[in-house]
């Protein structure tokens, strides 16, 4: 639900709210004061049973008193009842129980003045039960007199009455002090309801948004919710995961870096020291041969051969890190392009004195999508690493290339000493070597493998290893491929 839903349904409660319970509170005071509920109208008409008194009574009553033969003229009739027809009272006047006088209001109306008592002697005032006439409450005071003439008289003063208006002039006090209670803790309730929903969670991120600004990011924001404030709350929480996630990885990179530039210093401070060790042999006289001084010499080119292959292999792997080597796609016949690798591999590997083992099951119809010249680059790498370490008195190597679902597969093994498992899981790592001693003939680099890694994952495609100590190891190389549906002919 939006937050513009719930501030209407807010302001929509705030009004009916206390309109209902203005109604339970009306039902409830009634109950109280009854002991049950019922009718406004039968509740009230007890109390509407007599007309309060009022001027007009006093005047009455002095002029019964003082000059009664006033209530015989019809003159000072008329001036009476046009006073009472102002404040919403007829006048009805019986001599001897004839109709003397009816005000205009209540003119036609046998049935109800019908109704009022005669002459009670005694009573000179009195009010009477209220009277329904035609679904009309009216209430009525009765004066008794007798006239000037010793006749009976009985003067009626006679209002309508409508409950309701009466129960609320009665109630309005406790009605209104009820009301203003009512309104002041809808109030609250709905302020304190959208304080919960809206102003709570804005807090929150105000917290979480000083913290990111102190630099703190070990925190997670909690505000749920399906409202803008809700979505706010769990981008703000991406936001953060992200940020926290990127300083990580920029102290991994600086780490790295770090690690990076002590391995440099590390693989090139070995053929420097060598190289000035057999300069300075040199300078000395301590090469006082021409044989002797060639070997040296020999021994420096070596060396810096050694540094330059190392400075190259570096230059690719930052290339290839920071994506900026571009790969040239094409797609390849994958069958014809393993075999022509394979015949080039069994020369070379001919002249060093191993053997090449190579079975293709793929189809002619398998392609892959690859750059051709990075992507012998890699199985470059991984021929060398197994002439390499080769302890065999004959080295094989196996070439496989094979179709797993929609990826293609080409395994390249060998019979050499394998990788303990413990240092397997690293072997793709920059500069890492499971054989620590890092001479010139076994130490190499320690950026093959990660190369071949970097350019696989450029290629779209992944490398594994699989090796046991004594039996060799294999390496997998997975690439998309494509079904050809027209076969290469």
């Amino acid at each position: 639900m939006s937050i513009r839903v719930k501030l209407l349904l807010s302001y929509a409660a705030m009004l009916v709210v206390p309109l209902l319970l203005m109604l339970m509170t009306a039902l409830l005071l009634v109950f109280v004061f009854r002991g049950e509920l019922v009718p406004l109208k039968t509740m009230f008409k007890a109390q509407l049973e007599s007309l309060d008194e009022d001027n007009y009574d006093s005047l009455l009553k002095h002029t019964i008193a003082r000059n009664r033969a006033l209530l015989t003229d019809q003159g000072y009739l008329d001036d009476l009842a046009g006073s009472l027809s102002s404040e919403g009272q007829a006048l009805f006047v019986r001599v001897d129980g004839q109709p003397f006088y009816v005000s205009a209001a209540i003119r036609g109306k046998d049935a109800l003045l019908g109704s009022l008592p005669a002459y009670t002697a005694g009573q000179e005032a009195r009010g009477l039960p209220a009277i329904t006439y035609e679904g009309e409450l009216y209430t009525a005071r009765q004066y008794n007199y007798l006239t000037a003439e010793g006749d009976r008289g009985s003067l009626f003063l006679l209002r309508r009455t409508d409950p309701l208006l009466f129960a609320a002039r009665k109630l309005f006090p406790l009605l209104f002090v009820s009301l203003l209670f009512i309104l002041v803790a809808t109030h609250l309730l709905l302020t304190s309801l959208m304080s919960r929903r809206i102003i709570r969670p804005l807090l929150r991120l105000e917290r979480a948004a000083g913290e990111i600004t102190e630099g703190n990011l070990d925190f997670s924001v909690d505000i749920a919710g399906k409202d803008e404030i809700g979505r706010l709350g769990i981008a703000f929480e991406n936001m953060r995961s992200r940020l926290q996630q990127s300083i990580r990885l920029q102290r991994q990179y600086e780490d790295n870096r770090k690690e990076l530039i002590t391995s440099i210093s590390h693989d090139l401070r070995t053929p420097l020291t060598s190289i000035q060790g057999y300069v300075d042999g040199i300078l000395e006289g301590v090469a006082n041969s021409p044989e002797k001084t060639e070997l040296y010499l020999q021994t420096i080119s070596l060396k810096t051969a050694e540094m330059s292959h190392l400075i190259e292999e570096l230059f690719l792997y930052s290339k290839l890190d920071l994506k900026g080597i571009p790969f040239h796609f094409e797609e390849v016949p994958l069958a014809a392009f393993a075999a022509d690798w394979a015949d080039e591999l069994a020369i070379e590997l001919e002249k060093r004195g191993a053997r090449l083992e190579a079975e293709i099951e793929a189809g002619p119809e398998w392609r892959v999508r690859i750059d051709r010249e990075k992507f012998k680059r890699v199985l470059g790498n991984i021929v060398q690493n197994s002439v390499k370490y080769g302890d065999k008195p004959e080295l094989a190597i196996a070439v496989r290339v094979h179709a797993d679902g929609d990826r293609a597969v080409l395994e390249v093994g060998d019979n050499g000493p394998g990788i303990p498992s413990e240092a397997l899981p690293y072997i793709f790592d920059r500069f890492f070597r499971a054989e620590e001693s890092r001479n010139a003939v076994t130490g190499g680099t320690g950026l093959g493998l990660a190369i071949a890694k970097q350019i696989m994952e450029g290629l779209g495609g992944s490398i594994e290893a699989d090796s046991a100590p004594g039996q060799g190891t294999c390496i997998k190389l997975m690439l998309p491929a494509a079904y050809a549906k027209e076969a290469e002919k």
